[in-house]
C-alpha cells in the first residue's frame, strides 16, 4: 500500500522534472543521440577551438561545431557551455536558430538530418574540475572516473520513465535511472530492492525513493552507466541542486526581404514582367493575402490602374511570384509593398518592404 507520504514525494518529483527540461551530457552522447537532444537545452564540458573555417567544443572523445552569438564571451581552456544542440538538416536554411552557421566552401548542399550537427551557445564559464565525485560530475565528465568505485546519492527514476535517458545500455531488466538535480545516470548490475525497499522500474510510484548506489563506472554505447555492487536506501540530501531557471528563449530574428524582381529603381522594366520577391527565410502564405499592394506612383485623376494579378508562394525558393494578367503601362513607375502582418513560418514579424521600378516602352 502507497503512503500518503510516498504519493506527496512522487508529486513532487513530477514538479520537480517539469521544471528541468536541460539536459546534463558529454559531446559523445549529443552525436550519438541527436534526434532525442534536437532542439533541446543542454550542458557539455570541453574546450573551444577556434579554426579558420569553423569553430567546435572538443573533448578528449570528440568534437561537435559551435555557433558562438557575439553576447556569448567565451573563456580559454576548459568550459562548462550551454545552449541548444541542433541537428541542421532538420530545420529549413534560414532559421533563426542558425544565425552564422555556414556550409563549407564549396558545398552548398543542405545537409540531411544527422549530418551536420551544431550546438548554439547560450552561455560559457570557465571551469576547474573539482576532485568530489557526484552525480553531476559524472554526467558531464565521465571519462575522469571510468573505471573507478564511486558512492552517489540520487532519486530512483524507474526503467526511464521520465525521459532523463536518451537510450539503454540493455545489461539486465533491473536497469533503471538515477538522478539529482539535471544530472542523471544509468544503473546496472543489481536488482533495485533492499533493506526497507523493494522498487518497480516500471512504476512511476516508486520514484519517490531516493538511493545511495555504490557502483563502478562505466560507459555504454554513449551512455554513463554505474555497475552497482550495493543499493540502499537514502534520505533527499539537503544540498539537491535546485534547477536554474531556463531563459527564455532570445525572439526570433525578424522575416526580410532579400530579393526581388525587378530589383529596386531598376528602369526600362518590359511591359509583360512578372514580379518576385524573395524573403529571408519562409513565411506563412495565408498572412500574405490582402498584405500586397501594388500600383503606379502616379496619384493623378488621369493614372491608370495596375492590371489585375495572382500570386503563388514557392516555399521551396521562400519567394512570391506575381503574374499580370494583362502587360504594364509603359513608361510609368510601379510601387510595391508588402504591408505589416505578414508572419514567419516560426511566428516572427516581418519587416514592412517596399520599392518601385519603371517601365520601359
Amino acid at each position: 500500500m502507497r503512503t500518503p507520504a510516498l504519493i506527496a514525494l512522487v508529486l513532487a518529483a513530477v514538479s520537480l522534472d517539469a521544471q528541468s527540461t536541460r539536459r546534463l551530457t558529454t559531446v559523445d552522447g549529443l552525436r550519438r543521440f541527436p534526434a532525442y537532444y534536437h532542439l533541446q537545452e543542454v550542458v557539455v564540458r570541453g574546450v573551444i577551438v577556434r579554426g579558420d573555417a569553423r569553430t567546435t567544443l572538443r573533448t578528449d572523445e570528440s568534437e561537435i561545431g559551435l555557433l558562438l552569438p557575439p553576447d556569448v564571451r567565451a573563456a580559454d581552456g576548459d568550459v562548462e557551455l550551454r545552449g541548444t544542440f541542433l541537428d541542421v538538416g532538420k530545420l529549413e536554411p534560414g532559421d533563426p536558430r542558425l544565425v552564422g552557421y555556414a556550409r563549407p566552401p564549396g558545398d552548398d548542399h543542405w545537409p540531411k538530418p544527422g549530418d551536420e550537427l551544431v550546438l548554439r551557445a547560450t552561455g560559457a564559464v570557465a571551469v576547474d574540475a573539482g576532485t568530489r565525485a557526484s552525480l553531476r560530475e559524472l554526467a558531464l565528465t565521465p571519462w575522469r572516473f571510468e573505471g573507478q568505485t564511486l558512492t552517489l546519492v540520487g532519486q530512483f527514476r524507474g526503467r526511464n520513465l521520465y525521459g532523463d535517458q536518451p537510450g539503454t545500455p540493455r545489461q539486465s531488466p533491473h536497469d533503471f535511472v538515477l538522478k539529482s538535480g539535471e544530472a542523471a545516470v544509468w544503473v546496472t548490475g543489481l536488482r533495485p530492492r533492499g533493506r526497507g525497499f523493494d522498487l518497480d522500474v516500471d512504476a512511476r510510484i516508486d520514484t519517490g525513493q531516493w538511493l545511495e548506489v555504490t557502483g563502478v563506472v562505466r560507459r555504454v554505447a554513449g551512455l554513463v552507466t554505474l555497475e552497482a555492487g550495493r543499493l540502499a536506501a537514502a534520505a533527499q540530501p539537503s544540498d539537491t541542486p535546485v534547477p536554474e531557471p531556463i531563459a527564455p528563449a532570445p525572439p526570433a530574428l525578424p522575416v526580410e526581404v532579400v530579393f526581388s524582381s525587378p530589383t529596386p529603381d531598376e528602369t526600362d522594366v518590359n511591359v509583360g514582367t512578372h514580379l518576385r520577391v524573395q524573403f529571408s527565410r519562409n513565411v506563412k502564405p495565408e498572412t500574405l493575402d490582402g498584405r500586397l499592394r501594388i500600383h503606379y506612383a502616379s496619384e493623378t485623376a488621369e493614372a491608370p490602374s495596375v492590371p489585375e494579378w495572382t500570386t503563388r508562394y514557392d516555399a521551396g525558393n521562400r519567394a512570391l511570384e506575381v503574374t499580370f494578367a494583362e502587360p504594364l503601362e509603359p513608361f510609368q513607375t510601379v510601387r510595391v509593398e508588402l504591408l505589416d502582418g505578414i508572419l514567419g513560418f516560426d511566428g516572427a514579424p516581418f519587416l514592412p518592404w517596399s520599392m518601385q521600378f519603371t517601365v520601359g516602352n
